[in-house]
């Protein structure tokens, strides 16, 4: 399991507010977007944040995953 910390640049409406798109986007080309790019096919993206989920579905093919849902999974039937 690896961890990589880093925003994703949207933080609630910000990124959608007029001028800051291109900021928005560049944040979460800093360390997010490269790491979940490199992350393997059956790797998990953890995603708490409705933002960040919300995010990696615009700019990346990945989903975003929340950890209640990672944990509901894994729970017996």
């Amino acid at each position: 399991m690896r961890g990589v910390g880093g925003c994703c640049g949207l933080a609630g409406n910000f990124g959608v507010e007029k001028g800051h798109h291109d900021v928005s986007v560049a944040v979460a080309g800093h360390r997010l977007l490269p790491a979940v790019r490199d992350a393997a096919d059956g790797d998990v993206v953890l995603a708490d944040g409705f933002s960040c989920r919300t995010q990696l579905d615009f700019l990346t093919d990945r989903t975003g995953e929340h950890l209640a849902q990672l944990l509901a999974r894994h729970l017996p039937d």
